[in-house]
C-alpha cells in the first residue's frame, strides 16, 4: 500500500510556481515558497540556476501526506498550458492505461473509452463494508439487488451499472446536487470525502494567496464560480504495481498576466485515497524572455496512512514522493523543452 500511494501521488503531479526577491523569481510568490512552502533562500537559488527543489509540507491531520516541488523551463509557459489542456496527451505514460476529457454537458458516451473488468471492480463480492471500490451504501447495494448473478451476462451488466454510477456522479458534481457520492461504505469505517476536502482545503493556504476566491470555487463549485476560471473534467484509469483504480478529476485553470494558477480537484476515486487537491502554477521568469517556473504542490488524505503504522507508512510514502517527483519534473521540464 505505502508503494501504490507514493506512485498515484507521483503519476499525478503537475507543477506550480514560486516566488522571490530573488532576481527572475516573481516578488508575490516569494511569500508563498518561503513562507507556505518552507523553502530557504538556498532553495530559491538553486531554483534560479534550474535545479529541481523537493521537500515534504508536514501533515495536519493523520492519514495526509503533503510534498511541493519546483523547477525553472526554458520555454513560454503558453507552452505548457497548451499542452495540459490536452489532459490526454499531457499524461499520457505506461502507467496510465485509459484516459479521456468529458464533454460539456458531459455524456455517457465519455466513458466509452473506459473498460471495467474484475481487476476494476468485482461487482460479486461486493457488499456494504467489505467491497474493493469506493462507493456509498445504496450504491452497493444494487449490485446485489439488480443484477441476476446467474445470468452468463452478469459481470458486464455489473461493469456498466459501475459505469453509470460513476457518471451519474459527475453530473451530480456538475449540477451541485446532493446526489453526489458524500460518503464511502466499502470498509468498516465510513469515509466522508466531501468534509476531508474541506478540511484538507482549510490547511492549504497558499491557494488563497495565489488566487484569493478560488478556494471558495473549489469548495462550493458550481455555486460559487470564480469568474474567468476555465473548468473541465477528465476520467483517467491508472496502473501502480499491477493494481488498477479509477478516477475523476476536477481542474480550474485560472490565467494572469504573468502567472497560471491550476488546480486538479480529486472528484471520485475508486481506491486509495480519500481526498486530494493538487496545485500548478507557472509563473514567468523576471527580466527574463521564454522561461518560467514550474512548481507542483500536493496534499493528499488516505485512510492507509492512519492508524498504529500510519506516521511510519507517511513517512515512508512522502520519502519516495519527493524522490519520484525528481523524474517527473525532470521529464516534463525535458518534454516541454524539446516542443515537438
Amino acid at each position: 500500500m505505502t508503494r501504490v500511494l507514493f506512485a498515484i501521488i507521483v503519476i499525478g503531479a503537475a507543477p506550480f510556481v514560486v516566488a522571490a526577491e530573488t532576481p527572475g523569481i516573481a516578488p508575490d510568490l516569494r511569500a508563498v515558497l518561503l513562507h507556505d512552502f518552507r523553502f530557504s533562500p538556498a532553495d530559491l537559488t538553486d531554483l534560479e540556476r534550474g535545479r529541481i527543489v523537493k521537500r515534504g509540507l508536514g501533515a495536519t491531520t493523520p492519514g495526509e501526506i503533503a510534498v511541493v516541488a519546483a523547477t525553472r523551463v526554458d520555454v513560454e509557459k503558453n507552452v505548457f498550458v497548451e499542452r495540459f489542456r490536452d489532459i490526454a496527451r499531457f499524461k499520457a505514460g505506461p502507467d496510465v492505461r485509459q484516459i479521456g476529457r468529458f464533454s460539456s454537458p458531459p455524456a455517457i458516451e465519455d466513458l466509452a473509452l473506459l473498460t471495467i473488468d474484475d481487476a476494476d471492480f468485482d461487482g460479486r463480492a461486493c457488499r456494504v463494508g467489505d467491497c474493493d471500490v469506493r462507493l456509498p451504501a445504496d450504491s452497493i447495494r444494487r449490485f446485489q439487488k439488480e443484477i441476476d448473478w446467474t445470468a452468463p451476462d452478469a459481470d458486464s451488466r455489473a461493469a456498466a451499472l459501475f459505469k453509470h454510477m460513476i457518471f451519474d456522479n459527475v453530473q451530480a458534481y456538475l449540477a451541485g446536487a446532493s446526489a453526489r457520492f458524500a460518503e464511502y461504505n466499502d470498509d468498516k469505517r465510513p469515509i466522508h470525502p466531501t468534509q476531508e476536502f474541506v478540511g484538507l482545503l482549510r490547511n492549504f493556504p497558499a491557494i488563497g494567496k495565489l488566487v484569493p476566491d478560488l478556494p471558495a470555487h473549489l469548495e462550493h463549485f458550481p455555486s460559487a464560480a470564480l469568474a474567468g476560471a476555465e473548468d473541465f473534467l477528465y476520467w483517467s484509469k491508472e496502473v501502480v504495481a499491477g493494481l488498477p483504480f479509477i478516477t475523476i478529476t476536477h481542474v480550474t485553470i485560472v490565467t494572469r498576466a504573468s502567472e497560471v494558477v491550476i488546480t486538479s480537484k480529486d472528484v471520485y476515486s475508486s481506491r486509495y485515497f480519500d481526498t486530494s487537491l493538487g496545485v500548478t502554477v507557472a509563473s514567468d521568469v523576471v527580466g527574463g524572455h521564454g522561461a518560467f517556473y514550474l512548481v507542483y504542490a500536493n496534499r493528499a488524505r488516505a485512510s492507509a496512512l492512519k492508524g498504529m503504522l500510519g506516521g511510519l507508512r507517511r513517512a515512508l510514502v512522502e520519502r519516495r514522493v519527493k524522490s519520484g517527483l525528481d523524474d517527473n519534473l525532470k521529464n516534463v521540464k525535458l518534454r516541454l523543452e524539446k516542443r515537438p
